[in-house]
C-alpha cells in the first residue's frame, strides 16, 4: 500500500470553483493559515495572478503582503503559484523580462512551488517559463498535464508531452489537472501507468474536480496505481466544483490500507473554521455531486457555470442557459476543441453567448478569440473549422491584431509610472487600473485577524453606532447577557 501526500486547495481553487475567488480575504486567510501549516500538507495550493488581482480590486488589499505574511505563518509548508506561463493579472501575453520580473518577486515574498499551466500545452512556452522559475529560485515545479475529452487529446498526447518534462532537468513533477472531473476510473487505470513509466521516475500528482461526481473514487484508484500526491479541499471548500473532501479522502485511504500522515484533529479544526466562516458570511457549502454526462459535452467546470449563471442573470437571459450550453459545444468544435480550462471557458462561453444573440454566428468575436487563431495562445491542438478560421480572420479587427506591437519590456513600461515605485506596485499598475491599485494603497494595511464566531456581533455594533435613537439593547441567551448602552457601544 502507498504513503500518500496532500496539497489542500481550499484558500485557491475551492475558492474560486465555490466563491467566485472572493470568498476569502486578507485576515480570513491569515487567521487560518497556523492551522493549515500544522496538518502537514505538502503544499497549499495558495494563489494564481487572478487571485491576486482580486485581493486588489475587490478587497482593496496587498496580494504581496498577503503572501509574505502567510509565509510567516506557514514556514514549514510550500506555497504554490499556478500560472498559465507568459501572463499576469491580465489577459495580454507579457514580454519575457516582465514575467522573469514577477517571478522573482514571488519567490521573494515566499512562493516556493509553482505549477506551470500552458492551456494549450504549449511545449517550448512550457520549458521557457519552467527556466524562468528555477532562475527566480522557485524550489519546485510542476508541469500540468491538463486532461479533456476530445478527438485529440488521446494517450499518446499526453504520454508524448509526459516524455518531454521528463527530459526537462529544471521540471520536478508532474501533475493532471482535470478541471471538469471528467477522467474516469477506467480511463484512470490505463492512462495513469503510462504517464507513471514516461516521467521516468518523476512523481505524478492528481488533481480532480467533483463536477460529476467521479473525482473522489477515481482518487482511490490513482493511490492503488502509486500516484505520489491527492489534491484535497477541507470542509464547506470541498466537493461541487471543488476538489474531493480532505477528511474524507483521508479515511478512505486509510480503510484501503494506504497511509496519510497528517495531524487529523488540526485537519478538523481547519475545516471547522471554513464551515464557521461561510455560515458568518452567507457563503454556500460544496456538495457532493451527481453524475452528469452533459459535463462530458460542454466540459464546462463548476465556477465557470457559476460565473456564467451570474452573468446571464444580469443580462436577465438565465432562461437561455440551455441554449448557451449547447452552442458552447459547438464552438469549442469549431475552435479546435481547445481544453476547457482559463481562459478557454471564459472565452468560449463569452462567444457562445455573443453567437446566440447576434443576427448569425460569429458576426461579433470578441479580440481574445482572434488572437488565440492567430497563435498567441501557441498552436491549436485540433482543426479549426475553415470556414470558421476565414470568417474571423477575414475582418479588419483581426488585421489590426495583426498588426499590435510587441509586448513592452519592464524598462519602457516604467516609463508610464512615477520612479520610485517599488517592483510589487509597479507590478500591479502595469496590469490594472491605476484607480484600482490607488484604492488599494489608499486602504492602508488589511486587517490581520478574523473571528468567524464574532460577526454577528460585530454586525450588531455597527448597526446600533449608526442608530444614535436607540438608547440600549439588551441580548439574553442561556449563560450569556450582553447590554448595551447609549453612549458606550461596547
Amino acid at each position: 500500500m502507498a504513503k500518500i501526500e496532500l496539497v489542500d486547495v481550499s484558500v485557491r481553487d475551492g475558492n474560486q470553483s465555490l466563491w467566485g475567488a472572493v470568498g476569502l480575504d486578507t485576515p480570513q486567510i491569515l487567521s487560518v493559515a497556523p492551522l493549515l501549516e500544522r496538518v502537514g500538507f505538502r503544499a497549499l495550493d495558495y494563489c494564481s495572478s487572478t487571485h491576486m488581482g482580486v485581493a486588489v480590486r475587490h478587497h482593496k488589499q496587498n496580494p504581496w503582503e498577503l503572501i509574505r505574511l502567510t509565509k510567516q505563518l506557514m514556514p514549514n509548508t510550500m506555497l504554490q503559484f499556478i500560472g498559465t506561463g507568459f501572463r499576469f493579472i491580465s489577459w495580454e501575453t507579457a514580454h519575457p523580462d516582465f514575467m522573469q520580473l514577477v517571478y522573482d518577486r514571488l519567490v521573494e515574498h515566499g512562493i516556493e512551488r509553482f505549477v506551470v499551466l500552458d492551456p494549450m500545452h504549449d511545449w517550448p512556452a512550457i520549458e521557457a517559463v519552467a527556466k524562468m522559475i528555477k532562475r527566480a529560485g522557485g524550489r519546485e515545479v510542476i508541469a500540468a498535464l491538463t486532461y479533456t475529452i476530445s478527438p485529440v487529446h488521446d494517450d499518446a498526447f499526453y504520454v508524448g508531452l509526459a516524455a518531454q518534462m521528463a527530459l526537462c532537468p529544471e521540471i520536478d513533477r508532474a501533475y493532471i489537472k482535470d478541471p471538469s472531473g471528467l477522467l474516469m476510473p477506467e480511463r484512470a487505470r490505463g492512462l495513469i501507468p503510462k504517464l507513471k513509466a514516461a516521467l521516468g521516475g518523476k512523481p505524478l500528482e492528481l488533481h480532480a474536480h467533483c463536477t460529476i461526481g467521479l473525482a473522489p473514487l477515481t482518487y482511490m484508484i490513482a493511490a492503488e496505481l502509486d500516484v505520489a500526491v491527492l489534491q484535497v479541499a477541507c470542509g464547506p471548500l470541498a466537493n461541487g466544483g471543488s476538489l474531493p473532501d480532505a477528511e474524507r479522502v483521508v479515511a478512505n485511504l486509510r480503510a484501503l490500507g494506504h497511509s496519510v500522515d497528517i495531524d487529523d484533529r488540526a485537519l478538523g479544526l481547519a475545516a471547522s473554521y471554513f464551515h464557521r466562516l461561510a455560515a458568518a458570511e452567507g457563503l454556500p457549502k460544496g456538495q457532493p455531486q451527481e453524475f452528469d454526462a452533459a459535463f462530458l459535452s460542454h466540459q464546462m467546470a463548476g465556477g465557470a457555470i457559476t460565473t456564467l449563471k451570474r452573468q446571464l442573470r444580469e443580462l436577465k437571459l438565465e432562461h437561455r442557459l440551455p441554449e448557451v450550453m449547447e452552442e458552447i459545444v459547438r464552438v469549442r468544435a469549431d475552435l479546435g476543441s481547445p481544453i476547457m480550462v482559463t481562459p478557454f471557458p471564459q472565452m468560449l462561453s463569452t462567444q457562445a453567448v455573443q453567437n446566440i444573440l447576434g443576427r448569425e454566428r460569429y458576426s461579433t468575436v470578441s479580440d481574445p478569440i482572434i488572437r488565440y487563431l492567430q497563435g498567441r495562445f501557441g498552436r491549436p491542438t485540433g482543426a479549426v473549422d475553415p470556414s470558421v478560421m476565414d470568417r474571423i480572420m477575414d475582418r479588419p479587427r483581426a488585421r489590426e491584431l495583426a498588426n499590435e506591437a510587441p509586448p513592452l519590456s519592464p524598462h519602457e513600461l516604467r516609463k508610464r509610472f512615477k520612479p520610485g515605485i517599488s517592483d510589487e506596485e509597479f507590478l500591479l499598475r502595469a496590469t490594472m487600473p491605476a484607480d484600482q491599485v490607488d484604492a488599494m494603497i489608499g486602504s492602508g494595511p488589511a486587517p490581520r485577524h478574523y473571528n468567524p464566531d464574532m460577526r454577528t456581533l460585530l454586525k450588531l455594533l455597527r448597526e446600533l453606532k449608526s442608530r444614535p435613537d436607540v438608547s440600549d439593547i439588551v441580548v439574553e441567551k442561556p449563560d450569556f447577557r450582553l447590554e448595551l448602552k447609549s453612549g458606550s457601544h461596547a
